[in-house]
């Protein structure tokens, strides 16, 4: 037998029956028993597959952050609703506010001041209602942007919406503003806006299709026309409807009346519809065209839907309250930090938090200054300019950090 055997042969033989190692080795501490049961044990995964308890945990986190976020935005924009009501040139207690509401409808009593429910439901619930639509509208059309172009610095104005919507208001407001009752700069500026989003997919279409960086730099042309347009008309316009583009064009809620609500709620709730029921669409174009073609969908015909949804909301919204920066590019941006990219959960979380932005917005609008009604475009700009600063710079620090 060879030294190797040998060896082997002694280190896989057990110790002899009275050896001290097999005493040893059969002895048990006295306390092994009781220390083994108060050492506690871990959670065990069913599915025994690595790194899935951390996985499901990262998963609960998540959805705790979500649910509190919504949470945070509904009670938010409640308060926001009843404070807007309240505050104004016409102060109205907080009980009266509720108490006007629902004496409205045959529920309790009515308000302690007699004229606090002609204020309310003539004046103050239609400012706040249209503002609702609005800042929903916008918000939305921003979070449809950013997934369909796959980029978080997207916004409805980049297929040429807003300056379209311009446009149309401002030769209206010089040629007939009085004509329709009102109706028609609301009507000229919602056309234009339209024609000015489908001169943006038409002219960036090359072989029936059209990519997303072609889409891009063609809003900036049909933009650029319009701005031009827009400052065409200012120019030739007398002093009085000189001054009316110019603060259309910042933005305001100033004028609104039931018939305005209507018309955008009609238009608004078409999009809303149709942009949650494609969300799942709209997730897998994160992924890349190739991909979300191998998985049955139809990057081409997702684009479209999106592009017209975005066209109708935003215009929609900007021929009534104007142009109003930075909600459809801060409200998603943020958003999809706190909830995650998601569009089930990122498209109704924009809705409540664009109407929460102009709710606020127009609340400071109206009380910053004693009897005055500054543009909201103010404020939002105000809010979303340094909160895009912050986030660039939260970027930056991320990507040297990776």
């Amino acid at each position: 037998m060879s030294v190797y055997q040998l060896f082997h042969r002694r280190s896989h033989t057990s110790p002899a029956k009275g050896s001290p190692a097999a005493q040893t080795s059969g002895v048990k501490h006295p306390h092994a028993q009781q220390l083994s049961a108060q050492q506690p044990q871990k959670e065990q995964c069913q599915c025994a597959r690595p790194g899935c308890n951390s996985r499901r945990g990262g998963l609960r986190a998540r959805t705790r952050r979500r649910v509190l976020t919504f949470i945070v935005l509904i009670v938010a924009l409640i308060g926001a609703v009843v404070l807007s009501a309240s505050i104004g040139q016409y102060e109205i207690a907080i009980p009266d506010v509720i108490r006007g509401f629902f004496s409205h409808f045959g529920i309790g009593g009515e308000p302690a001041d007699a004229n606090a429910t002609q204020v309310l439901w003539k004046i103050r619930f239609p400012r706040i209602a249209l503002g609702l639509l609005v800042g929903a509208a916008l918000a939305v059309s921003g979070a449809i942007m950013q997934a369909i172009f796959s980029n978080p610095l997207a916004e409805p104005g980049i297929i040429g919406v807003s300056s379209g919507c311009a446009v149309g208001a401002s030769i209206a407001i010089v040629v007939f503003p009085y004509a329709l009752g009102g109706f028609a700069v609301p009507l000229a500026a919602f056309c234009s806006g339209l024609i000015a989003s489908a001169a943006v997919y038409l002219l960036s279409r090359s072989g029936g299709r059209a990519d997303v960086i072609t889409l891009v730099l063609t809003g900036i042309a049909v933009t650029a026309v319009c701005s031009a347009l827009t400052s065409i008309a200012t120019y030739v316009a007398p002093t009085t409807a000189r001054d009316q583009i110019v603060f259309w064009q910042m933005g305001s809620l100033n004028g609104a009346s039931w018939a305005h609500v209507l018309t955008v709620a009609i238009i608004t709730g078409i999009g809303l519809l149709g942009a949650i029921s494609m969300a799942w669409k709209l997730d897998t174009l994160a992924l890349g065209e190739k991909a979300a073609g191998h998985v049955g969908v139809s990057v081409h015909a997702v684009r479209v839907c999106a592009i017209g949804i975005t066209a109708l909301m935003t215009a929609a919204a900007v021929s009534y309250a104007g142009v109003i920066a930075f909600v459809g590019l801060i409200v998603p941006h943020v958003l999809r930090l706190l909830i995650g990219p998601m569009n089930k959960y990122l498209l109704p979380g924009a809705l409540l938090g664009g109407a929460l932005l102009i709710t606020l917005s127009d609340l400071a609008a109206r009380t910053v200054i004693p009897f005055a009604d500054l543009p909201i475009g103010i404020f939002t700009a105000l809010v979303g300019g340094p909160t895009f600063f912050i986030l660039l710079r939260r970027g930056m620090r991320g990507m040297r950090r990776g």
